[in-house]
């Protein structure tokens, strides 16, 4: 591509939340030039991930993400997003790497850079018509990140910039256990106190009845912060987290959440267990059903399968008072959400609660639905709560449907949150 003026790349907002759209755009091209846009992140764990898409100008010269269709690379199609979604290791990498961000304090940076050609391989080893740098941010601007170890409670506390008082929400993630703080850190920036709760640790054995009252000391230490609306706090869970969420909800009677939202979650449990020992339990009993893919990636949704009818190793979904909204995706080889989901509903159904549950459900997701446009992992490593052994274990999804999942299941679950949370009546906010 032999012209005077070089191609001018633009990336608009070059600042914004993980979960906001941007617009790139290239312009000054010679028309009907075919042309490479690329993306590329350098991890906090050192790795690059990056994504492409095959483009060619317009009579003008142009090239917009947003309206052109990508002909190749890591998408096709029109894909607004795209160079953020299909992110994946470059060749080489290391093998089930999951992109997460530890420290929220600081964005994820994503190089946008256009090349000649269509290129498919070695992009560092090019130079690059144009480049920009785009921040990604977990954290708006004027969000408090606060270590709370006070009463006993392990977690990090998000409060939302202005006068408040907020809505509050306890936000807890899945058994591969540690403290997770960006979707806290993000619904912090929406509007929420959020609790990002440190619950699943080895050095962490509790009994049921001390695990218990962890969790409702968590909601109370939400409840009765000054920044907070003590009648409007929630619950958020993924995985584990929802079978937490659940279970708090049906059971707790000191603590009854405004609405719980539960990602991948089911509603298997064993009274008298810790959730710990509970998972231990179903992964001992059921040992016999865990499938290896052809990877010798581990699948387990099958252990939980067929769902028991012994209503006495199931939390009685029953007691719910409050709004349940359930997002599962349909291609879950970790946990067979979408059954769990069908048999609460026959379970609230029969107990004259089912109006409270909403269900979202996604084919072709897998089992880890994030914030939006975050990479798509159908395999992560995962440490096993009773051995520690380290595995590869199968999430399960295919990266575009499962990458829509996650852009539109946010979208819902935001507006859920709004609808029972915040006061003020908002229009805008339909599932």
């Amino acid at each position: 591509m032999s012209h005077t003026v070089p191609p001018i790349l633009s990336v608009h907002p070059t600042r914004a939340l993980v979960d906001e759209k941007f617009k790139v755009v290239v312009e000054s091209l010679p028309p009907g030039s075919p042309v490479t846009l690329h993306s590329l992140h350098q991890s906090e764990d050192k790795h690059y991930w990056e994504a492409y898409g095959h483009y060619v100008s317009d009579h003008r010269g142009r090239v917009s993400v947003a309206e052109d269709l990508s002909f190749g690379g890591t998408y096709t199609g029109k894909e607004q997003m795209g160079l953020l979604w299909s992110m994946r290791p470059v060749p080489g990498s290391r093998q089930a790497l999951r992109l997460r961000k530890r420290d929220v304090c600081s964005p994820l940076l994503v190089s946008i850079s256009v090349y000649s050609g269509h290129v498919t391989e070695g992009f560092r080893e090019q130079s690059p018509l144009a480049s920009s740098l785009t921040e990604r941010w977990y954290m708006a601007p004027g969000v408090q990140r606060i270590n709370i170890s006070e009463t006993g409670v392990r977690g990090t506390l998000f409060i939302p910039p202005g006068p408040g008082p907020f809505p509050g929400l306890l936000d807890m993630w899945g058994g591969g256990g540690g403290l997770i703080e960006y979707r806290s850190a993000l619904l912090a920036s929406h509007g929420y106190v959020t609790l990002a709760l440190d619950y699943v640790d080895a050095g962490m054995q509790m009994s049921a009845e001390e695990e218990f009252k962890y969790f409702e000391t968590a909601l109370a230490l939400i409840r009765d912060h000054p920044q907070v609306m003590s009648d409007r706090v929630g619950i958020f869970g993924l995985c584990l987290g929802s079978v937490v969420t659940i279970y708090l909800a049906a059971e707790s009677r000191v603590f009854k959440p405004r609405c719980c939202v539960c990602v991948s979650g089911h509603h298997l449990y064993i009274p008298g267990a810790s959730f710990s020992e509970v998972n231990g339990l179903l992964y001992i009993r059921n040992a016999h059903k865990e499938r290896l893919d052809e990877n010798n990636h581990y699948i387990w949704r099958d252990m939980f399968l067929p769902i028991t009818n012994n209503s006495a190793t199931k939390v009685d979904v029953g007691k719910i008072k409050c709004p349940v909204l359930m997002v599962n995706g349909l291609d879950d080889l970790n946990v067979p959400a979408a059954e769990c989901a069908e048999d609460m509903a026959q379970m609230m159904r029969a107990a004259g609660n089912e109006h409270l549950l909403t269900r979202v459900e996604y084919p072709g997701a897998g089992h880890l639905i994030e914030p939006p446009y975050m990479p798509h992992f159908r395999v992560t490593n995962f440490r096993k709560m009773d051995t520690n052994e380290i595995i590869v274990l199968a999430c399960g999804g295919q990266t575009k449907p499962h990458s829509d999942a996650q852009e539109d299941s946010w979208k819902k679950i935001l507006a859920f949150l709004e609808q029972h949370l915040y006061v003020r009546p908002t229009l805008h906010a339909k599932m």
